[in-house]
């Protein structure tokens, strides 16, 4: 009999019973795919249909990079059968497989979402939370119909707590993900017009959307809302209709129940003062921004909520460092090691409140000699008829900020380039490859370039020219 390993996440029969499939084989998953990329040997691979590619033309590749079995929707040719695991819909099985994942599990299961800060709050909390116990995170920004059930397919079972990251571009998406998390505690970070476009009824259509996150609660659930938002009253009446009687709010306002008290802001992170439901406390973080203290704030609110120790999770957040494409900093030796460009990778994603946030959080950070301020800006995309208005309104921000130098690209973007005063703007372009082409000849030892932008925008071309500026000055300065 083959012994199961001890990071066994599930067993062919576990498998097969929660999809409602057929296998021959006796195998043992210790992880879960949908991508050959990034598969690792004994893990779940399933043959996702995706919009562009049908991942059973992978499934060999799958099988070759030792994943233990794969599920699919038809018997291939030229694969161990004892590795097919057949179901009617990969993606279904997916869900069910999800869904069996939560129904086993002891967790204690925290769900957010909101218009910004949702990846950094999510990540905040797993680090908060793993001194306490087991604790599964979902990866990266995996919260839509496809990132929800995967992440929770990968939940072991004797996981302490789960945390899960929704979001949406429309009505009605994130409540079958919330019925699938069944969250026992549900953070909304802010109300912010992204993804606008597709609400015509705007913020308050946004904050009933988000909402949707109390639809997989029970009377025991807690909903932790943003206390400043002028949708706070709205989030409570939904929560209530949801039949989640109790809320807790954070922010500055007098009456959250997590308050910001006092903030310091600096270039290297903040320290702030709080009153968590009567418990002062003092917390610093190593991201730059007032934006991250508010998130902090509903992770400590959660904390104490579970009764757990706050100050074993201030100790824990204040080790946490921006992750790439949200705020990550990279210095540069373009020629200087002693006068470094400084690199802040905020190439994810934007929104118009996104912007001015990393704008206040350049603002903090002192070029060095010789140096200056740089913006790099794509398109904030799904913004609808206000678009272009919300673009060109970037140039009051920037100029608070003192940047001096503003590189765009993009059919949006190109109204904040003529809104910009004369000694301000610089070259705009119709794509980020364009301007990847440009701004790196631009540089010089001491700079601190931001860059920014949705990611449909695909401002991380940039950013990973930028980075092979130190090779290519190195390999110049080699040359006889």
């Amino acid at each position: 009999m083959i012994k199961a390993p001890s990071n066994t996440l599930w067993t062919a029969t576990e498998a097969t019973k929660a999809m409602g499939g057929q296998t021959t084989g006796t195998w043992f998953a210790t992880g879960v795919s949908i991508d050959t990329r990034t598969l690792k040997a004994g893990d779940l691979f399933f043959a996702i249909k995706g919009d562009h590619s049908d991942g059973h033309a992978y499934i060999k590749m799958a099988i070759e990079n030792g994943a233990a079995a794969v599920v699919v929707d038809h018997m291939p040719d030229g694969v161990p059968a004892d590795k097919i695991l057949l179901v009617k819909d990969t993606f279904k099985a997916m869900q069910d497989l999800g869904i069996a994942a939560r129904a086993r599990t002891a967790a204690k299961i925290i769900g957010i979402t909101g218009s910004v800060g949702k990846t950094g709050t999510k990540e905040m909390v797993g680090v908060a939370f793993a001194g306490f116990g087991v604790t599964h995170c979902s990866q990266k920004s995996y919260n839509n119909h496809w990132g929800v059930p995967l992440s929770l397919s990968r939940m072991p079972a004797g996981a302490d707590f789960g945390v899960f990251e929704m979001g949406m571009n429309h009505h009605d998406e994130i409540t079958p993900l919330s019925k699938q998390v069944k969250p026992h505690i549900a953070i909304i970070t802010t109300i912010a017009p992204v993804h606008i476009e597709h609400f015509p009824e705007g913020l308050d259509g946004i904050a009933k959307a988000k909402s949707e996150i109390f639809a997989g609660m029970d009377e025991h659930g807690i909903a932790i809302i943003n206390h400043d938002v002028p949708q706070a009253g709205l989030l409570k009446t939904e929560a209530n209709k949801n039949g989640v009687k109790k809320i807790f709010t954070f922010g500055e306002g007098e009456g959250a129940d997590a308050r910001l008290l006092n903030i310091i802001t600096a270039s290297n992170g903040v320290r702030a003062d709080a009153n968590i439901l009567g418990e002062k406390i003092s917390f610093q973080l190593r991201d730059a921004g007032k934006h991250q203290a508010m998130n902090a704030l509903s992770v400590l609110l959660a904390t104490k909520l579970l009764g757990l120790d706050l100050q074993k999770s201030i100790k824990e957040l204040q080790l946490i460092e921006p992750p790439s494409g949200r705020g990550k900093r990279e210095l540069l030796n373009i020629g200087d090691e002693h006068n470094p460009v400084t690199l802040i990778d905020e190439s994810y994603n934007a929104s118009p409140v996104a912007m001015q946030a990393a704008f206040k959080v350049l603002a903090l950070i002192d070029p060095g000699r010789g140096g200056r301020r740089i913006a790099i800006l794509g398109d904030m995309l799904e913004l609808g008829n206000d678009g272009a208005r919300l673009h060109a309104e970037l140039a009051l921000p920037l100029r608070a900020a003192n940047v001096d130098l503003v590189y765009t690209c993009g059919k949006l973007m190109k109204h904040l380039h003529e809104a910009l005063p004369q000694d301000h703007k610089n070259v705009h372009k119709n794509t980020s490859a364009e301007l990847a082409e440009i701004v790196p000849d631009v540089l010089v030892p001491g700079d601190v370039v931001m860059i920014k932008g949705s990611l449909g925008s695909k401002m991380s071309t940039i950013v990973e020219a930028l980075r092979t500026l130190p090779a290519r000055k190195k390999s110049a300065n080699d040359r006889p």
